[in-house]
């Protein structure tokens, strides 16, 4: 399947006007094994509860119905599960949709179709769910435009659920652009309209695309490339005074303006602009605010005291200096994300306080690890070391309610903890060190 997507990727890059009319023939028995081989084990089931292992027992009879209920234009997804899962921040709760494991696999093949069609049309602004491109590369590429280019105002976009209000209609009018083909066409059109079941009740789908769903991000990327990244590119920058930038992550997109005349135009034509395409701004998480090398002296004349700051990517990023005196934009571990992080720890260790200890321990430090990971970047290993705090305590806490006997005073507590010891955070991510593949953006 690599070769043949390969060639696809070839023949996209080198014809911008080539339309795809023959794809639903690379759904075949062995491109979907392999993609059945991909997806990972011990996930969350959909509403029939088949898991990876049970399909597998039988996988060559499975696959070969499912490519003869393809072929014969018979193949029905079955309605996602619904569930829910918290919101950082908030008590909202988002919804998630997750497939049945046949469905994962059709969606998997669909998926890497898409990516050789679409993935170099995607402009450099965009950067989730991307091959090489990270969260912390779009920090990165965002920290340049603020420190190195003339940026003095950031509109901060919250888009309001904008997977449950994709427009399907609009949406295979994008994949149009470059797939003429029809059955292909018709199993993403039947993903998007699969419905999702709650309780036990069917509800339709004629909007959006479940998140949770394999083949939702890239969608997600075609969506947003069409009406907001292609936008900005060859409308908004050209219509500007001065320089304009967007870093965009999924649907979470930062952009950056030299004039505050620029920035308001832009807001304006932006409401105006996801209205057309059905989708709206969240007015609440939306703003414009005075951000730069700047910002200091207009909120000090304006009377406003510390310029304000803006969340991007899990960081609340705020205006500093260098030790030298001169401007810096640093970032710190946004406040609702490591509350819910708390929060999620607090329930874990309550609900598995009887564990045995060394499990328990070993289960910490594995998401102590992951945080470390993506949190541990230039400025805010501080931060970092202060949530290490916030965890041992609640250690500490209920490591003592294993029983009605208070197992810890807190100098045996630290002699267990030099025992079985926490992971401490150290810087992980250089957040000016530019990866190759993404500084020729520059």
């Amino acid at each position: 399947m690599e070769t043949k997507l390969a060639r696809i990727t070839e023949l996209a890059k080198s014809n911008q006007d080539i339309v795809f009319t023959s794809l639903a023939h690379l759904l075949n028995e062995e491109n979907l094994k392999q993609c059945h081989r991909e997806l990972p084990s011990k996930k969350a089931t959909g509403i029939t509860g088949m898991t990876k292992a049970e399909y597998d027992t039988n996988l060559d009879e499975n696959t070969k119905r499912l490519v003869g209920k393809l072929k014969k234009k018979a193949y029905r997804p079955i309605p996602v599960k619904r569930t829910y899962i918290d919101k950082p921040g908030t008590k909202m709760k988002r919804p998630l949709g997750i497939p049945d494991h046949e469905d994962k696999i059709v969606q998997q093949a669909i998926g890497k179709i898409l990516k050789a069609i679409f993935e170099h049309e995607f402009l450099d602004s965009s950067f989730g769910f991307r091959p090489g491109r990270n969260c912390h590369d779009a920090l990165k590429i965002l920290n340049v435009y603020i420190e190195e280019r003339p940026t003095n105002y950031i509109v901060d976009v919250d888009i309001k659920g904008f997977f449950d209000n994709v427009n399907h209609e609009w949406m295979m009018k994008f994949l149009k652009q470059r797939i003429n083909d029809p059955n292909f066409l018709g199993i993403i059109a039947r993903f998007l309209k699969g419905g999702y079941m709650e309780e036990g009740k069917y509800f339709d789908t004629d909007k959006g695309t479940p998140q949770g769903g394999i083949i939702s991000p890239i969608l997600a990327n075609v969506y947003l490339h069409y009406v907001l990244d292609l936008w900005f590119e060859k409308v908004v920058r050209k219509q500007c005074n001065g320089q304009a930038y967007m870093v965009r992550y999924a649907d979470d997109f930062v952009c950056c303006f030299q004039y505050k005349s620029d920035a308001d135009a832009f807001y304006s034509a932006l409401i105006m602009r996801l209205q057309k395409f059905h989708l709206e701004i969240a007015e609440d998480k939306t703003k414009i605010i005075s951000f730069g090398r700047y910002a200091d002296k207009d909120s000090k004349r304006n009377g406003q005291g510390k310029p304000p700051t803006f969340d991007f990517l899990g960081f609340t990023h705020y205006c500093s200096e260098s030790k030298k005196g001169s401007f810096r934009v640093k970032r710190k571990s946004s406040k609702k994300k490591v509350t819910a992080k708390l929060k999620k720890h607090k329930e874990w260790l309550k609900a598995n306080r009887t564990m045995d200890i060394k499990d328990i321990m070993k289960s910490i430090n594995r998401s102590l690890t992951g945080y470390y990971n993506y949190y541990c970047i230039t400025d805010n290993t501080q931060h970092v070391e202060s949530f290490l705090y916030r965890i041992r305590l609640l250690l500490f806490k209920w490591m003592n309610r294993r029983s009605q006997r208070k197992s810890f005073t807190w100098e045996k507590f630290n002699i267990f903890l030099s025992k079985y010891p926490l992971k401490s955070p150290r810087a992980k991510v250089n957040i000016y060190q530019l990866k190759k593949d993404i500084s020729y953006i520059l």
